[in-house]
Order: C-alpha cells, then structure tokens, then sequence
C-alpha cells in the first residue's frame, strides 16, 4: 500500500490547542502518511434544519473525509469533566448520514487537558459515542496527558519521554491495522 492516508480530529477548534498538538505529534508517530486534518467548525446539529436543507456540505466534506480515511485519530480534551460540544456535534451530524461512515474505521483516541487526570473522563465518553458508531477501536494504553500547559515545551513536542513512548507505541499499533 501506498502511504495511508490518516485524518485527524481535534474536538477542539483553537488553532494553538493541546490536542492539536498531541494530533500532530500523533501524525508523525503513525509514520510516512498522507495526513488530513477534519474540519469539526460544524453548524449544532438541528433537525430542523436538517429536514429543511438536508445534511450541510461542510459535514458531507467531513463524511467524505472519513470515508477515504485508511485510519483516523481523535483528540478529545476535556471541557468540564466531558466530551467537547464540538466534538459531539460533529459525531452527531455524522451519524445522520446513510451508512455508518466510521463503520469499522481503525480509531485511536489520545486526550490532552489541563487538569490532572489528562482527560480520561472525556477520552471515556468519546470511546461510548464511537462504539455506537462501529469504529473499530484498537485497543492500548490510554494516552492521556495531564497538565497540557506544562506538556509541551516550545517547539509542541511531549517534554515526558515516557507520555511520548505511548504516543508512539499507539500510533505504531494503529498503523499495523492498515498497512
């Protein structure tokens, strides 16, 4: 196989995130690949105006995306001990497209937070939404780092060695699932 091709998704939309980090960090774990990033600036998921305009362009962009994904990888911080608004809405919109688009998708799920659990409770609940999803989870370690705002040193790399040797040894399972 040619580089597979890894999407990326970062329920959080700030461009300096701490997920979109540990995202990046991800990519280059994974190996040589071609990388996208999803775009999760989605409209709230209405049903209203799903029934009145049908599904948005920019959310059958991103089905598209991952329906050309060979793997994909979540970044899911923590907002108040849970899932991101953004991150839930665009697995919202997801899934009201026809055919189950993550349907045995390899997914990995890393979470960066500030506070000191790394963001396990969300990591949690977005590992529950994508098994309603059928994404093919693989299964490790959790990646979870804690204290985002001391992780990383200038240049966005993990300053813990053993955090990043997770990082990596995830990403290196995940891309056994696809090449």
């Amino acid at each position: 196989m040619a580089d597979p091709k890894l999407l990326t998704l970062s329920g959080s939309l700030r461009k300096g995130s701490y997920n979109r980090m540990l995202l990046a960090l991800a990519a280059e774990a994974f190996g040589p690949a071609t990388v996208t990033e999803g775009d999760l600036d989605l409209p709230l998921y209405n049903g209203d105006l799903e029934e009145a305009e049908g599904v948005p362009e920019k959310v059958q962009h991103l089905v598209q995306q991952i329906k050309d994904a060979d793997a994909i990888v979540v970044g899911a911080p923590e907002y108040n001990k849970g899932i991101t608004g953004v991150l839930k809405n665009a697995l919202d919109w997801v899934s009201r497209v026809p055919g189950w688009p993550l349907k045995d998708r390899p997914t990995v799920v890393v979470s960066a937070s500030a506070g000191r659990t790394g963001g396990e409770t969300a990591q949690f609940m977005t590992l529950s939404c994508l098994t309603q999803h059928q994404a093919r989870l693989i299964p490790g370690t959790a990646v979870l780092i804690a204290g985002a705002m001391n992780a990383f040193d200038e240049d966005g790399r993990l300053k813990d060695e053993t955090s990043q040797k997770l990082l990596t040894k995830r990403m290196e399972k995940l891309r056994a699932e696809v090449v």
